[in-house]
């Protein structure tokens, strides 16, 4: 098994690099239309073929991966650290302050995140520029996702709270936000990994999905979401158009097996 984790974990590098670094494998510009070769099969010269308005589909699909990578895990850590500090102050203490948090986190799970996204994103201007619609889809993804993590991390500090290291801490007078930043949350590190790992494949396929209905990244910024609408469009499924749905498939499957929850706790 280990032996498996390291090779999709090698994997996964590969496709994060390959992502950072687009120009290495393709010159072309992700918005660059080539008219006269709109539609084109996969060739030499454009190896997973073009779309409707000529646009390269390889280069549309590596800058697609590393816009979805990069912010998804900008978000993952934003609602991450949210969810820190909202769950170490409703565990450490305690009182109506962790009943108000447990109140607003039941509420936040039991709505359907999806229709939730939809409808927040809904609400704003669907003309924005494509640099706002990024920021706005995963500042979106960051404040729905804090509550999951937040009831993990309000769990792991109730169950500190009376340890011998907290209450030497409070003997030698180090108490509220100090005894949280300096004596609770770095004692949270193996915790907020595993959830930050476990946010990231999520909050890919919740931005691959607003994408598809498209409310989510807007034209012409690529993102595995908007290249995944171009697979209802076409009248055959060449592999220049499943090609985003192989890597999404791909690396969702890397990241569950080799960021495994138990596996980050041991």
């Amino acid at each position: 098994m280990k032996r498996i984790r390291g090779i999709l974990a090698a994997l996964l590098l590969a496709v994060a690099l390959i992502a950072l670094f687009p120009k290495v494998i393709t010159q072309a510009p992700y918005d660059r239309q080539f008219r006269e070769a709109a539609g084109c099969p996969p060739s030499l010269r454009f190896p997973l073929g073009t779309d409707d308005l000529g646009r390269d589909r390889l280069s549309r699909l590596l800058y697609g991966t590393r816009l979805s990578l990069l912010l998804a895990s900008a978000s993952a850590l934003a609602s991450t650290l949210l969810a820190s500090l909202v769950g170490a102050a409703a565990g450490y203490i305690g009182g109506w302050c962790d009943r108000m948090v447990m109140r607003a986190i039941d509420l936040t799970l039991s709505l359907p995140w999806l229709f939730v996204l939809i409808t927040a994103r809904a609400l704003l201007p669907l003309n924005v520029s494509p640099l706002l619609s990024v920021a706005i889809t995963f500042a979106l993804l960051a404040l729905v996702g804090w509550a999951s993590p937040a009831r993990v991390v309000r769990a792991a500090v109730r169950e500190m709270r009376d340890s011998d290291v907290l209450v030497q801490a409070k003997a030698a007078g180090c108490r509220g936000p100090r005894l949280i930043a300096l004596h609770i949350l770095p004692q949270l590190k193996p915790v907020m990994a595993a959830q930050f790992c476990t946010a990231v494949p999520i909050f890919i396929l919740s931005e691959a999905n607003l994408s598809l209905l498209g409310v989510g990244v807007a034209e012409p910024l690529p993102s595995w979401g908007n290249l995944l609408r171009d697979i209802q469009n076409q009248p055959s499924l060449t592999g220049g158009v499943l090609a985003p749905l192989i890597l999404l498939v791909v690396v969702i499957g890397c990241f569950q097996v080799v960021f495994s929850v138990e596996d980050l706790h041991s």
